[in-house]
């Protein structure tokens, strides 16, 4: 993973909003920000962990598939519906000390998960870790802010962040398959409490916490949290059944326009709160805009790749899950490659070109993908987009780390974490949903997928187009 900035010893800040206190570290910057990166790609690693080993856990605890389901989603859905409030309170009462409590959560629930004995504690735990999660991904943003007080250092350290998570979900993606081969599939659970266990005393070692004299929200909007969460949690829940259930029926209908009314509610009320969840304007500045679009689209299509071809090469070209876990080596040295060249292109032609040039990849790698049939071979018909797509998307993730968390005050750098992490979260289940739907309008199912790859590499095109229109408004 390439590094942000030289090593070196941190000095006393020079920044006007950080006190100086903040800045007597105990190491360098170089091995802090590995340290806070390391655990947010951990936190994007849990969610995929299970998702190869799905079958084996089904058959070992004798599961539906609407239970499989729920095993997939229990972590993803408190970790994006609590993003929100985990960013204000990491605001409010310092990264460090949400970061703490979010972590230990996080370990507990993964120890505990190793060795869960049946379905519901599985659950419970799976849903414990995104609760922890959600405290975690917020804080570590905070953390990274006070890191990095001046702006332009700030920016250099979100072009390789950006990077980061979608390469935690790579791994594993790929390391699942082939623990589950190898081990069980509860070995996937110690490789979060190794992490957990590294990252709380090494965090508390090297940042002391800021204290009282950074400004920060004079109080909680608790009425907006719980509306936020509910919200996002049961309209996400809507989103995931329509794998499963038609979008009329009342598995998906009811709680996706619950999940639609809640957040209306929400929306409105946060303009006529003192201290609102998510102040309008935070949301409404034009590159934020654009940077949180961008994750959330680059999020959708890497969740498109990993499920469909996962399905296809499992279920209709009869691979193991190990062979599936090797096929997407190539995916994760795409990541790999391009997260190491991302950083000093976006530093060099600009956040908002690195993001067009790479939706536009991540079309070439999606327009490959949408030749699949059922005798496609891997080496000629998916190898290429198998490497394409994902080198565009991590240009993408790292171009709009910067444009979603510009010009943000160390004040707000947990709501921003918590907001862009949202939009991370929401990627894959938003865009799932609908791309599934246009490969369920088809027949024949590969044809379906080939679809829904055509379709995901219009969108890119389409926001390739809308970016450099909107950018040239702006500038």
């Amino acid at each position: 993973m390439s590094q942000p900035m030289p090593a070196r010893e941190i000095t006393k800040s020079v920044s006007s909003d950080v006190p100086d206190e903040a800045m007597h570290f105990k190491t360098n910057k170089t091995i802090i920000f590995s340290v806070l990166a390391t655990i947010q790609a951990t936190l994007i690693f849990t969610i995929v962990m299970v998702g190869v080993p799905l079958p084996v856990i089904g058959k070992e605890f004798s599961l539906v598939q609407a239970q499989l389901v729920l095993v997939s989603a229990a972590y993803g859905l408190p970790f994006s519906g609590l993003l929100l409030f985990g960013g204000r309170l990491s605001d409010r009462y310092n990264g460090r000390a949400i970061f703490t409590v979010g972590i230990l959560i996080f370990g507990v629930a993964s120890a505990v998960g190793f060795v869960a004995p049946n379905y519901e504690t599985l659950i419970t735990l799976r849903l414990m870790q995104g609760v922890g999660a959600a405290c975690i991904a917020p804080a570590l943003m905070s953390l990274l802010r006070q890191l990095y007080p001046v702006p332009g250092d700030f920016q250099q350290a979100m072009a390789t962040w950006g990077g980061v998570s979608v390469l935690g979900g790579a791994v594993g993606f790929l390391s699942s398959g082939i623990v589950t081969h190898w081990f069980s599939w509860r070995w996937m659970f110690l490789i979060p409490v190794l992490v957990a266990f590294i990252g709380v005393f090494l965090v508390r070692w090297m940042m002391p916490a800021i204290k009282n004299s950074i400004p920060h929200p004079q109080g909680l909007d608790r009425t907006g949290a719980i509306l936020a969460t509910l919200g996002i949690v049961i309209g996400s829940y809507g989103l995931i059944m329509s794998g499963e259930y038609p979008w009329m029926s009342g598995h998906v209908l009811i709680p996706f326009i619950t999940g639609i009314l809640l957040l209306s509610v929400f929306s409105k009320i946060e303009k006529n709160v003192p201290f609102p969840l998510l102040p309008p304007n935070f949301i409404r500045q034009p590159t934020r805009l654009i940077g949180l679009a961008g994750i959330l689209l680059a999020a959708a299509g890497m969740g498109l790749i990993t499920l469909l071809l996962s399905l296809y090469l499992q279920q209709f070209r009869g691979w193991s899950s190990f062979s599936t876990s090797m096929a997407f080596v190539p995916y994760t040295l795409g990541l790999l490659v391009m997260n190491r060249a991302a950083g000093p292109l976006v530093m060099r032609f600009g956040a908002m070109k690195v993001m067009i040039a790479g939706l536009l990849v991540g079309a070439l790698g999606l327009a490959l993908l949408a030749q699949i049939t059922l005798d496609t071979d891997y080496g000629v018909g998916l190898l290429p987009g198998l490497f394409i797509l994902p080198a565009g998307a991590s240009l993408v993730f790292s171009a709009c780390a910067v444009l979603s968390t510009d010009n943000v005050p160390l004040q707000q750098a947990g709501l921003a974490g918590g907001v862009m992490n949202t939009a991370m979260e929401l990627g894959p289940t938003l865009g799932l949903a609908v791309l599934m739907s246009i490969a369920a309008s088809r027949a024949e199912l590969i044809n379906g997928y080939a679809w829904a790859f055509g379709s995901a590499a219009v969108f890119y095109l389409m926001a390739a187009v809308l970016a450099y229109l909107f950018g040239r408004r702006i500038h």
